[in-house]
C-alpha cells in the first residue's frame, strides 16, 4: 500500500537476481497509478488493486492465482484457506468501526495539531526575512529559475540547431521524466551525493530531494525502464551525437551546454501522461531544453511545459518521426515569429535541408503571455514587482 516508490529497497539478493535475470517482477498497490517501475524501478509490472486484495496477493506471494479456486495458504489444521474464508463481512467492518473510529480519536489528534511534536519544535526557526540558505545542504538549495531574470520582457529567442537529448516513444510517462523512488547506486545523482560525503543508505529518495534542483536536474529521465530510441533498449542513457558517445543523461545535456548547444526532445503519442509533476517540466528546463515536438501531449504536462518556457510542439495529423525520416541526429531549427499566436503552425528545419510543418501547443493567450515572460514563476515575480 505504497504511492510513488516510498517502499524502500528491495533485498540486495532479490535486486540482483531481478536484474541479473532480467526478470518481470511484479507489484500490486493502492495508490493511483501503475506505470513501470511506479513502487520500485525494478517492477515493471504493477497492478492496481483495494488495500484487503494488496494484503491477499502479499499473502499468496503471487500474482498468478486464482483467488476463486486457489488458496491462499494452509491452516494449521491442514485445511486449505481461501480468500473467501477470510474476507471480512460488512458487519465485521462496522463492528470495527464502531469500536476503533471514534469521534473522540479525531478530536484528540486535532486538538493538538498545532502543537507539533519534540523534533519539530526544537528546530531553529529565523525570522530573517530572506531564506538563510545553506550551501551544505544536500535537500533544499536556492534554485536556479531567477539566475537570469530581469524586471522587462525578454527577448523571444529562435531555437538555433538544437540537439535531440532524446528520441523517445508513446507514452512516456511522468515517471519516466522525473521519477520519484529510489536513487540507483550508479546515478548521477548518487555521484553528487557521495561527492558530498553521503553513502548510498542515506541517499533516500528522488521525492525526497526535489527541494534540491542539483539532485533534481540529475534525476532528469533517470528511471531505469525509459526507452530511448538512440539506446534501443531500456535505461537512463543517450547518444551525444556529435561524438556518438554513449553517456548518462545528465551528462550529455551538461556536455552540451558545454558546447553552447540548446536541446530538443522528440516523443511520440500522450507525452508526459500521469501524475501532473512539476519537476517533469523544471528537470528538462534545467537540463536546457527548450522544446518538445510530440505527436500528442497529456493535458495537464503540457500546461507544465509552458509554466516553464519549454515550447511544446505538435507533429500535423498522420505524422510523426517516422512518417517524416527523423533519426533525432539532425540539427533543428524553429524560428519564433514576434506576433507569435496560439495554435500557429511553424515550420522546423533540419541541418540536411529538409524540414517540416508543426503546430504550436500554446492553447490560450494567457500560456503565450506565460512563455513570453521565460515562464509562469517569471511571470508572477515580474508582477509582483511592478504592483
Amino acid at each position: 500500500m505504497t504511492c510513488i516508490g516510498n517502499s524502500g529497497p528491495l533485498p540486495e539478493p532479490v535486486g540482483k537476481a531481478i536484474e541479473q535475470g532480467d526478470l518481470v517482477a511484479v507489484g500490486v498497490l493502492s495508490g493511483n497509478r501503475n506505470f513501470e517501475g511506479r513502487i520500485h524501478p525494478l517492477t515493471r509490472a504493477n497492478y492496481l488493486a483495494s488495500p484487503p486484495l494488496v494484503i491477499a496477493y502479499a499473502i499468496a506471494g503471487t500474482v498468478d492465482i486464482d483467488f476463486e479456486k486457489q488458496p491462499l495458504g494452509i491452516g494449521k489444521d491442514g485445511k486449505e484457506i481461501f480468500l473467501r474464508d477470510i474476507w471480512p463481512t460488512r458487519e465485521q467492518i462496522q463492528e470495527v468501526e464502531r469500536k476503533f473510529v471514534i469521534p473522540a480519536m479525531f478530536k484528540e489528534v486535532y486538538a493538538k495539531i498545532t502543537d507539533g511534536n519534540s523534533n519539530w519544535n526544537s528546530l531553529e526557526a529565523p525570522d530573517t526575512l530572506l531564506y538563510p540558505w545553506d550551501e551544505k545542504s544536500t535537500y533544499i538549495k536556492s534554485p536556479p529559475f531567477f539566475d537570469d531574470m530581469t524586471t522587462s520582457l525578454p527577448e523571444m529567442k529562435n531555437v538555433a540547431n538544437a540537439a535531440v537529448l532524446l528520441n523517445l516513444g508513446d507514452s512516456v510517462t511522468t515517471d519516466h521524466i522525473s521519477p520519484a523512488g529510489s536513487i540507483s547506486r550508479t546515478s548521477p545523482a548518487a555521484r553528487y551525493l557521495s561527492a558530498r560525503g553521503l553513502v548510498p543508505r542515506q541517499f533516500n529518495s528522488y521525492g525526497s530531494r526535489r527541494g534540491n534542483d542539483a539532485v533534481m536536474a540529475r534525476g532528469t529521465f533517470a528511471n531505469i525502464r525509459l526507452v530511448n530510441k538512440f539506446i534501443g533498449k531500456a535505461g537512463p542513457k543517450t547518444i551525444h551525437i556529435p561524438s556518438n558517445e554513449e553517456m548518462a543523461i545528465f551528462d550529455a545535456a551538461e556536455k552540451y551546454r558545454a558546447e553552447g548547444r540548446s536541446l530538443i526532445i522528440l516523443a511520440g503519442k500522450d507525452y508526459g501522461s500521469g501524475s501532473s509533476r512539476d519537476w517533469a517540466a523544471k528537470g528538462p528546463w534545467i537540463l536546457g531544453i527548450k522544446a518538445v515536438i510530440a505527436e500528442s501531449y497529456e493535458r495537464i504536462h503540457r500546461s507544465n511545459l509552458v509554466g516553464m518556457g519549454i515550447i511544446p510542439l505538435q507533429y500535423l495529423p498522420e505524422q510523426n518521426a517516422e512518417s517524416l525520416g527523423l533519426t533525432g541526429k539532425e540539427g533543428y531549427s524553429i524560428e519564433l515569429p514576434h506576433d507569435l499566436k496560439t495554435g500557429q503552425t511553424l515550420q522546423v528545419k533540419l541541418d540536411n535541408n529538409k524540414s517540416f510543418d508543426v503546430k504550436v501547443r500554446f492553447d490560450t493567450d494567457v500560456e503565450l503571455t506565460f512563455f513570453k515572460n521565460g515562464g509562469i514563476l517569471n511571470y508572477m515575480i515580474r508582477r509582483m514587482a511592478c504592483s
